[in-house]
């Protein structure tokens, strides 16, 4: 519950940004250059004289954005290719499974930076290639349910009354399997911001002077002893953040278990 108030109060803050952000995220102002915080700037300036508050504020969006369709959309794909591997088996279930594999052999991050690099520097395409490195987590994963509930006897009355392999997944085996789909889509949301800001930080994300946690975070590594502020606040950000989604996460693995309602 404490992660989901977390999640509650940075979704508010990104969605009223525009007018709760005391200053442009994008102004620059060459009298205001590391300025500590204060009642004026309650998180400081950076390096440009931007108000690193608004700059969080706006940063909040592109996290989030990048985390939420990211998922939605590797979870839109996957699923539905996992159901078709699970249910049809044969040759179709090898070359899904197979081509799923040599996907999960590459390091999540290491496979979005490759696709990112190969897209080009923006926030769409890192979105992009999130969405494809975090697929064969869901392919797999519905894959698997799908093989259980693929010879439980409710599966077989499916078919016995005359159902195809497509209403049958569609309308008794997914319904079944969307509790762990659901844990499995929020804790990757907390892998994929953290691959936004890596991407940011990289240059390979949302680009400058547009506000990302990511590239706070490398316009500030040349100040940190300088103006530790720079980097301390987008760091929290995406530390709240991520911490956030792994609680709830675990909150929904647990309350979604059958096992601890049978206990």
């Amino acid at each position: 519950m404490a992660g989901l108030v977390v999640i509650a109060i940075f979704v508010i803050a990104a969605l009223l940004a525009p007018w709760i952000a005391p200053y442009d995220p994008i102004a620059t102002s060459w009298s205001r250059i590391r300025k500590p915080p204060s009642e004026l700037y309650w998180f400081g300036t950076d390096e440009n004289g931007r108000d690193v508050f608004s700059r969080v504020l706006w940063g909040a969006r592109a996290s989030l954005m990048a985390g939420v369709i990211s998922v939605f959309a590797a979870g839109c794909f996957g699923v539905p290719l996992g159901l078709l591997a699970g249910m049809a088996g044969g040759w179709v279930d090898g070359l899904v499974s197979r081509v799923a594999d040599a996907m999960l052999s590459v390091p999540f991050l290491i496979l979005a930076i490759a696709l990112a690099a190969f897209l080009g520097p923006a926030l769409e395409n890192a979105m992009l290639a999130i969405a494809i490195s975090a697929t064969p987590i869901f392919v797999r994963l519905a894959r698997g349910m799908a093989l259980d509930a693929k010879g439980a006897e409710w599966v077989d009355a499916s078919r016995a009354i005359g159902n195809p392999m497509f209403v049958t997944a569609t309308r008794h085996v997914l319904p079944n399997i969307l509790p762990p789909l659901l844990v499995q889509a929020t804790l990757a949301i907390a892998e994929a911001i953290i691959a936004e800001a890596s991407l940011s930080f990289l240059g390979l994300g949302q680009q400058p002077p547009n506000p990302s946690w990511g590239s706070m975070l490398n316009g500030a590594q040349r100040f940190l002893t300088q103006a530790p502020w720079m980097s301390i606040y987008p760091g929290l950000a995406i530390f709240l953040v991520v911490l956030a989604f792994n609680l709830v996460g675990d909150g929904l693995r647990d309350a979604l278990d059958p096992r601890s309602e049978a206990r």
